[in-house]
């Protein structure tokens, strides 16, 4: 009797603006999970963006998040099983270690944070990409989870929370619009579910290419 071949890992790029859920949803799927957050830049990085007109990290842009370390990650859980990880303080905004990752063969795992869909394209060409989804609400609902998470973490200093909060919920169509630009399917909770589902049983969404 001939062996089949190891059915490759695949990831589902999850991503969705700050506070909607994408956390609670990776876990609710029962899938290994790569924390994209834990990626982020440290606080005296020199190349980190500011908000324009004022002295805060604009923790919101690409720029703040180290992308290709993250897409290294991502790699070798697809190609390996098992990578290492830092671990993050988003109070302090530092690393302050680092962790094995294994998820041994398990054929699809998550990859979730606000930056996931700007490696869409990347991943597709890598050939690692099972799909990418973009959890989208209501921007008042979603200004609530956010701070309320906020808060009770001690992420930020309240003020910077509030103005963060604020700057969020007024651009939040807009940063849906631009994750669906980079090739993440919006939609919700349930959606994401089934499409989750879909790609654990083998029904992987076609990769996306550069054609996107």
């Amino acid at each position: 009797m001939s062996s089949h071949p190891p059915i490759p890992t695949r990831v589902v790029l999850l991503s969705g603006p700050s506070g909607s859920g994408k956390s609670s949803f990776a876990a609710r799927s029962g899938l290994p999970v790569l924390c994209l957050d834990d990626f982020y830049k440290e606080a005296d990085d020199p190349t980190l963006p500011l908000v324009p007109g004022t002295s805060d990290i604009d923790w919101d842009s690409p720029d703040s998040w180290d992308t290709e370390t993250a897409l290294a990650a991502i790699v070798e859980l697809c190609e390996k099983g098992r990578t290492t990880v830092p671990v993050y303080d988003i109070s302090t905004s530092s690393r302050v270690g680092e962790e094995a990752l294994d998820i041994e063969r398990t054929p699809l795992f998550i990859a979730e944070g606000i930056f996931a869909a700007d490696i869409v394209t990347r991943c597709g060409e890598l050939g690692v990409l099972a799909d990418a989804l973009c959890l989208r609400g209501r921007p008042s609902t979603t200004f609530r989870r956010r701070l309320l998470r906020d808060l009770k973490e001690g992420r930020k200093s309240v003020p910077f929370l509030l103005r963060r909060g604020w700057r969020l919920m007024r651009a939040e169509r807009t940063i849906v619009a631009r994750q669906v630009a980079l090739g993440a399917h919006a939609c919700g909770k349930e959606e994401a579910l089934g499409r989750v589902a879909a790609a654990a049983a083998g029904r992987c969404v076609k990769a996306r290419s550069t054609a996107l």
